[in-house]
């Protein structure tokens, strides 16, 4: 068990990596989420590599029902808009009846976040210092490679704690507004993620279905 009240999974380090999902539906909005059991989780984000160990990662932890609100309402906004776009998962045709009922699925759970993002018990955003905004490529990815991988890891304690999250972006489309909202310095501190935390409902995830890494391994050149 972590030292606080939830028990640890019985999972291998691959089942924690294969079954670490993106949940939606399955969040108990109902259930609080200790704090204490978060900053366990950002403690073991910190362990993350970073360029240079710079280490300029932040964790903005939202647990105010009014704030959780409004950013919620500006992630509602943000979907509103994405239903419009070619990339909106509901937009895709994959030609394979398997895959397109697959992406339906997703398409409806993404359509309830929307609906329920401020419900969440909490919410977090990863921030990192330093905007990548109009930089090049190598400048960019040194940046968000900085972060991502210390979000990724908060996501996996999570998981392995029996809570859920899930990775979206599309609030950066109000990024200025829901700094504004947080008090977050949108000139110097850039925000990566938005995901919710929040107890599972049953925890039994399984791998999702993935073609085979053949088909996208290039093995000494494209």
């Amino acid at each position: 068990m972590g030292p606080y009240d939830a028990p640890m999974l019985d999972l291998t380090a691959d089942q924690l990596l294969s079954t670490t999902r993106a949940v939606r539906k399955r969040l108990d909005f109902d259930r609080p989420v200790d704090m204490a059991l978060i900053t366990e989780c950002v403690e073991a984000a910190q362990q993350a590599p970073t360029g240079s160990n710079l280490q300029k990662w932040h964790f903005v932890v939202v647990t105010d029902p009014e704030l959780k609100a409004r950013v919620g309402d500006y992630y509602g906004q943000a979907f509103a808009r994405y239903r419009d776009m070619p990339t909106y998962a509901g937009n895709q045709d994959f030609g394979d009846v398997a895959r397109n009922a697959q992406q339906f699925r997703v398409t409806a759970s993404a359509e309830y976040l929307a609906e329920n993002m401020g419900r969440a018990p909490a919410l977090v955003i990863p921030c990192v210092e330093g905007r990548t905004d109009g930089l090049p490529g190598v400048a960019q990815a040194g940046t968000w490679g900085g972060i991502l991988p210390a979000a990724w890891s908060f996501m996996l304690c999570a998981r392995a704690r029996g809570l859920g999250t899930c990775w979206t972006t599309l609030h950066l489309l109000y990024e200025k507004e829901v700094a504004e909202v947080l008090g977050i310095p949108f000139d110097d501190v850039m925000q990566t993620v938005l995901s919710p935390i929040a107890y599972t409902i049953g925890t039994d995830f399984k791998p999702a279905a993935r073609p085979s890494a053949e088909t996208i391994m290039h093995i000494d050149g494209w």
